[in-house]
C-alpha cells in the first residue's frame, strides 16, 4: 500500500508540474519572444520481484523549451532586412515628397522665372515687368535655399537617429552580456536543466539588436553566446560587451561615423555597419541624400553660371554692360569652401586648395578624394562613387598647379602635403546654399545687346548683316574686359566699318576689311567673301587674337565693291530685347550634363532618381515584411503558444491528476480495510 500511495503521489506531483507549465504557457501566450514549454515525463525504475517488475510511478526529468535555433536565426536575419528597408523607405519617402511636391519642389519656380523673362522681352522698357523678373528670380533663390535647408534638416535627423540607435544597441549589448552571465551561473545547468526564461529573454534581445544592425551569433561554453558584426568584429564575448558610438567623420565633419570601443580601444566601424535600421540610415545618406545635395548644387551652379554669362554680355536700361545676375560661382571664398581637409591629416595642415568651375555644362555631380602619397608630391584623385582613380600625377616644385577635370579645376595654391593627407573635393555640394541674387534694381537688368549694326546709305549691292551675337565681354585668359568694352557706354575701338573691295587673291572675288577710327585695321584684312554662304565677321575662338572681339556678325547676300556696314555700341537701345530673349531661351536650352539637359530636365532627373529609389525601397520593404511574417510564423509553429492545444492539455493533465489522487484514495481504503481485520 505504501508503494501504491507513492505511485499516486508521483502522479499528483508530476501532473501538478504539467498543469503549472501549461498555465504558464497560457499566461505568456502574448509575451514577445516567449517559447512554449512542455514537461518531459519518465517512468521511474520499478522493483524487481519474483513475479516480475512492479512500477514505481512517474518522474519529471525536464521542463523542455520548444525552440528551433535555425528558425530563431531566420527571424533575426529577416528582422535585419526589414529594419533596414523600413528606415531606408521612411527617409526616401520624406525626400521624395519634398522634391516632387508642387509647392516644395523647384520646377514651378524655374518655370515662372523664365516665363517672366519671356514676358519682359515683349516690353523690355517696362519697369513692372522688370520688377516681376526680380521677384521670380528671388523665388528661385528661395526654393534652392529652402530645399538645401530641408536636406540639412533631414541629414541632422538621420544623425540623431544614428546616435539614438547606437545607444539602443549598447543597452541591448549590455543586457545580452548580463544574460550570458546569468545563464552560465544558472543552477542545474551542468545537469542539462536550462533556464528557459533567461534563454527566451536573450533571444528576444538578440532579435531586437538584429533590427538595428546585422549580427552573427555563435554559441560558446556555458550556454553563452558571442555576438559579432557580419565581418567578425566582436560585440559581446561572454559577459563582456563592447560599446557602439558615433563621432564626426574625419573626411566630412557634417557626417557621423560609427565607432566600436572594446578594451579601451576605439576603432571606426562605419563600413561594417550593414543591415538593420543603422545600415538603412547609412544607405540613405550615401545613396540618396549626398547625391541629392550634389545634383541640386549642380543645377544651381548651371543656372547661375549660364544666366550670369548671358546677363554680363547684355546692356542694361542705363546703357551699361550687365553685371552678375546671381552670385559668382567662382567667388574665391566659395572656391575654397569646395575643399575639405581630412581631420587626420599630418601637421602642419597648411595645404591650401580651391575648386574653380570651368564649364558648368560639363560639371558632374559627385565627390572626389584627393590623396597624397610617396614624399607628398604624388597624388591620386579618386571618385567616391566608384572608387576609381580618375586622375593622378606629381606636384611641381613649388606646388602651385592645377588638376584639370571635366567642368572644374582643382587649384593647389600652396602649403605642405604629406603622404597620407586627404582632401574631400565637392564642387557642387553646397552650391544651392550659396546661390543668391546680385541684381537689385529694375534698371540694372541687361535686356538689350550692347552692339548693333547699320547698313551704309550708299550701298548698291544686296548684302545684309545681322544684329550680331555677343560671345563675351571679358578675356577667358585674364578675366579683364576686352579692348572694345573698356569704356562704359561706348565701343572703345569703334565704330567699326566693314568695307567691301576686290579680293587681291582672286580677280573675280570679293573681300572685306574691318577698320576702326583712323582707318586702323581690326583683325585680318581682305577676308574673302563667299556669295551664297553665311560669312562670319570675327572669330568665336578667344585664342584668335585680334580676330576675336567678343562678338560676331554674319554677312549674307551679294554686296558690291564699296558697300559698307557699321558696327557700333547700342546707345539708347532701351527697347532692344535681344538679350532678354536669350535669357528666356535658357529655360529650355540644354545647359547641363554635356548640354543634354535643361535646368528643368536636370531637376526632373533628380526627382525621378529619388522616386525610383523610393519605389524600389517600397517593393523591398514589402518583400522584407513578407519574409519576416513567414519566418515568424514558422517559429511560432514550433515555439508559439496555441491556446486551444493548451486548453486540451489542461483537461488531460487535470484528469491524470484526479486519477492519481484516486489511486491514493484507493490505497487509503485498502489500508483501512486491512486495519479493520485486526480489530
Amino acid at each position: 500500500m505504501a508503494g501504491l500511495i507513492g505511485i499516486g503521489l508521483t502522479g499528483i506531483l508530476g501532473h501538478q508540474s504539467a498543469l503549472n507549465t501549461t498555465g504558464n504557457n497560457i499566461t505568456n501566450a502574448n509575451t514577445p519572444g516567449y517559447s512554449r514549454q512542455e514537461v518531459v515525463f519518465e517512468t521511474q525504475q520499478g522493483n524487481r520481484t519474483g513475479a516480475g517488475t512492479v512500477g514505481q510511478g512517474v518522474s519529471v526529468v525536464d521542463i523542455r523549451r520548444l525552440a528551433n535555433e535555425f528558425l530563431v536565426q531566420q527571424v533575426r536575419e529577416d528582422s535585419t532586412l526589414a529594419g533596414e528597408q523600413q528606415a531606408l523607405n521612411s527617409e526616401l519617402s520624406r525626400l521624395d515628397n519634398l522634391l516632387g511636391g508642387e509647392t516644395t519642389g523647384l520646377n514651378n519656380a524655374l518655370n515662372n522665372f523664365f516665363a517672366s523673362l519671356q514676358n519682359a522681352a515683349e516690353d523690355p522698357a517696362s519697369l513692372p515687368q522688370r520688377q516681376l523678373v526680380l521677384s521670380e528670380a528671388q523665388q528661385v533663390v528661395n526654393r534652392f535655399q529652402a530645399l538645401n535647408q530641408e536636406f540639412i534638416q533631414q541629414r541632422e535627423s538621420v544623425k540623431t537617429q544614428m546616435q539614438q540607435g547606437a545607444k539602443d544597441a549598447n543597452t541591448l549589448l549590455s543586457s545580452i552580456a548580463d544574460l550570458n552571465l546569468a545563464i552560465s551561473q544558472s543552477p542545474g545547468l551542468a545537469q542539462g536543466k536550462m533556464p528557459n526564461e533567461l534563454l527566451d529573454q536573450r533571444d528576444e534581445k538578440l532579435r531586437q539588436l538584429s533590427e538595428l544592425v546585422n549580427i552573427r551569433v555563435s554559441e560558446t561554453e556555458g550556454s553563452q553566446v558571442n555576438v559579432s558584426l557580419s565581418n567578425g568584429l566582436s560585440l559581446v564575448v561572454g559577459n563582456n560587451a563592447a560599446q557602439l558610438g558615433t563621432r564626426n567623420n574625419a573626411e566630412d565633419l557634417t557626417r557621423l561615423e560609427f565607432t566600436l570601443t572594446s578594451g579601451g580601444r576605439t576603432v571606426s566601424i562605419d563600413e561594417q555597419i550593414n543591415g538593420g535600421k543603422l545600415g538603412g540610415l547609412r544607405r540613405f545618406d550615401d545613396e540618396a541624400l549626398k547625391p541629392a545635395f550634389d545634383e541640386l548644387g549642380r543645377i544651381a551652379i548651371g543656372l547661375a553660371a549660364s544666366v550670369n554669362h548671358q546677363h554680363e554680355i547684355g546692356m542694361d536700361l542705363e546703357g551699361d554692360l550687365g553685371g552678375l545676375f546671381f552670385n559668382d560661382v567662382n567667388d574665391l571664398a566659395v572656391q575654397r569652401s569646395r575643399v575639405v581637409a581630412n581631420a587626420n591629416n599630418q601637421l602642419p595642415k597648411d595645404g591650401q586648395l580651391a575648386v574653380e568651375i570651368t564649364d558648368s555644362t560639363k560639371l558632374p555631380a559627385g565627390s572626389w578624394t584627393l590623396q597624397f602619397s610617396g614624399d607628398g608630391s604624388s597624388f591620386e584623385l579618386i571618385d567616391k562613387a566608384t572608387g576609381e582613380v580618375v586622375n593622378q600625377g606629381r606636384l611641381p616644385n613649388p606646388v602651385q598647379s592645377e588638376i584639370s577635370m571635366p567642368g572644374f579645376n582643382i587649384r593647389i595654391e600652396g602649403g605642405t602635403f604629406n603622404a597620407g593627407d586627404k582632401y574631400l573635393i565637392q564642387p557642387s555640394r553646397n552650391a544651392a546654399q550659396n546661390i543668391g541674387l546680385q541684381v537689385n534694381r529694375e534698371e540694372d537688368l541687361a535686356f538689350a545687346s550692347p552692339i548693333r549694326a547699320t547698313t551704309g546709305e550708299q550701298n548698291v549691292g544686296t548684302g545684309k548683316i545681322d544684329q550680331g551675337t555677343m560671345l563675351d565681354v571679358r578675356s577667358p585668359f585674364t578675366g579683364s574686359l576686352l579692348p572694345g568694352f573698356q569704356t562704359a557706354g561706348e565701343l572703345a575701338n569703334g565704330p567699326l566699318t566693314i568695307t567691301f573691295g576686290p579680293d587681291p587673291n582672286d580677280p573675280n572675288g570679293l573681300a572685306y576689311t574691318v577698320t576702326g577710327p583712323g582707318n586702323t585695321v581690326v583683325g585680318t584684312p581682305d577676308q574673302p567673301y563667299v556669295p551664297g554662304n553665311i560669312n562670319k565677321v570675327f572669330s568665336d575662338d578667344p585664342a584668335a587674337g585680334a580676330d576675336y572681339q567678343g562678338f560676331q556678325f554674319k554677312l549674307t547676300g551679294q554686296p558690291a565693291v564699296g558697300d559698307t556696314f557699321e558696327i557700333n555700341y547700342n546707345s539708347n537701345g532701351v527697347s532692344d530685347n535681344r538679350n532678354a530673349e536669350l535669357l528666356a531661351a535658357l529655360g529650355t536650352a540644354n545647359t547641363l550634363n554635356g548640354k543634354s539637359q535643361s535646368f528643368t530636365e536636370g531637376y526632373a532627373g533628380l526627382v525621378e532618381d529619388i522616386g525610383v529609389k523610393t519605389r524600389q525601397s517600397q517593393f523591398d520593404l514589402s518583400a522584407g515584411k513578407t519574409l519576416l511574417e513567414q519566418s515568424t510564423a514558422q517559429r511560432e509553429s514550433v515555439s508559439g503558444v496555441n491556446l486551444d492545444e493548451e486548453a486540451g492539455r489542461l483537461i488531460q493533465y487535470q484528469a491524470a491528476y484526479n486519477a492519481s489522487a484516486q489511486v491514493i484514495s484507493v490505497a487509503q481504503d485498502l489500508f483501512n480495510t486491512l486495519l479493520q481485520t485486526f480489530r
